[in-house]
């Protein structure tokens, strides 16, 4: 491609405008001047206006924008078609149909059209019923083709127009005008260049100025491809950096999340552990008093009981010693029957000390058992007399 300077502008003849009887007076600050009754464009607004025009449009195309090319006459088809597949932009080199984008959604549904015949025909599943029918298909195909086969993948208005001839694109130029959409456009000497936002001034009949035009137009689309896709890529890039950060914030919470819940756990367990011990301990004292308990009330009910079974004793204890004694005072002499009653006497004595209470009424039964005691000494004392008599 030749670069962009008076030179190259000036060998492609972009300099040539219409005869001076035609031209528009809003196009006076463009001309350079006039020769043989043409006028002379001034290339060094040419190049100012073109550097102007691909900054704009490689900032929209940058932005994710879309640039269609449009050139319906017969010098601008061939260049706009060729520019445009290279730079993988949408155009249109044919007849402009009304309400291409004011009426875009019935616009879509033709293209939908064109993409399911050429689909049907690429994959031989045409159905129809006769040759004729066939052929019509074809047809239609081709006619689809012809006015929608730069757009047939536009799933939205374009942000930015590219039009080649303004006078002879006027529809287009007020369908973008109505819905807002910034138009560049080359304008010769005949034409309005308020009609447009950027207009580079210069000639719209040559082929090779048209050409050169649209190359530089191509290079700015491509250079707003390459920095969109630099753009998407840092983002994707930002996009899985942020991620990777937010998956290790998230590890990182779930890991403290998971070290608490373990300490939690510890300190629950401990806790429980203390717990039972605590209750085991417990459990552990309170048989104590229970035996401390049971041995007071043995030990206070053997008190209760010793008293009772000594004065049960002493009954028994009681007439053992009458049915010793008489044979005793029989068969003995009386001193025997003397230290017999005096110990006797000193167990009923220390008897009579135990319990007051106990002891009372036993103690009281025990008077005529003395009594009988005596008598067996009277007896005794009676014999005594007798013998030395």
């Amino acid at each position: 491609m030749a670069p962009l300077d008076l030179r190259s502008l000036f060998v492609a003849g972009v300099h040539f405008g219409h005869p001076s009887k035609r031209w528009n007076p809003k196009m006076s600050e463009y001309i350079f001047g006039k020769r043989s009754r043409a006028h002379i464009i001034d290339l060094s607004k040419t190049v100012v206006s073109l550097k102007t025009a691909k900054e704009f449009i490689e900032k929209i195309v940058g932005q994710g924008g879309e640039c269609l090319m449009v050139g319906t006459k017969a010098q601008a088809q061939t260049p706009i078609k060729e520019q445009a597949i290279r730079a993988g932009s949408m155009y249109i080199n044919q007849r402009w149909l009304g309400g291409m984008m004011t009426n875009f959604q019935t616009i879509q549904r033709r293209i939908e059209r064109l993409v399911f015949l050429e689909d049907a025909f690429a994959k031989d599943t045409v159905v129809a019923q006769t040759k004729r029918e066939s052929l019509m298909l074809a047809a239609e195909v081709v006619r689809l083709n012809k006015f929608f086969g730069g757009i047939k993948e536009m799933e939205k208005l374009p942000q930015v127009l590219f039009i080649v001839d303004i006078e002879k694109e006027k529809i287009a130029v007020a369908e973008a005008k109505r819905l807002g959409i910034p138009i560049v456009a080359i304008v010769d000497t005949n034409c309005d260049p308020t009609e447009v936002d950027y207009a580079i001034p210069g000639n719209d009949d040559s082929v090779r100025s048209i050409t050169l035009i649209t190359q530089h137009i191509a290079e700015s689309i491509m250079a707003g491809k390459a920095s969109a896709k630099a753009l998407r890529e840092e983002r994707m890039a930002a996009e899985a950096e942020l991620e990777a950060q937010e998956a290790a914030a998230r590890a990182a919470a779930q890991a403290k999340a998971a070290e608490r819940a373990a300490k939690a756990a510890e300190e629950k367990k401990a806790a429980d552990a203390k717990k039972a011990a605590e209750a085991k301990a417990a459990e552990a004292a309170k048989p104590a008093p229970e035996a401390k308990a049971e041995k007071t009330a043995e030990a206070k009910a053997d008190a209760k009981d010793a008293p009772k079974a000594e004065a049960k004793a002493k009954p028994a204890a009681k007439p053992a010693a009458k049915a010793d004694a008489k044979p005793a005072a029989k068969a003995e002499a009386k001193p025997a029957a003397k230290a017999e009653a005096k110990t006797e006497e000193k167990p009923a004595a220390k008897a009579k000390a135990a319990p007051k209470k106990a002891a009372a009424k036993p103690a009281a039964k025990a008077k005529p058992a003395a009594k009988k005691e005596e008598a067996p000494k009277a007896e005794a004392k009676a014999d005594d007399k007798a013998d030395s008599k």
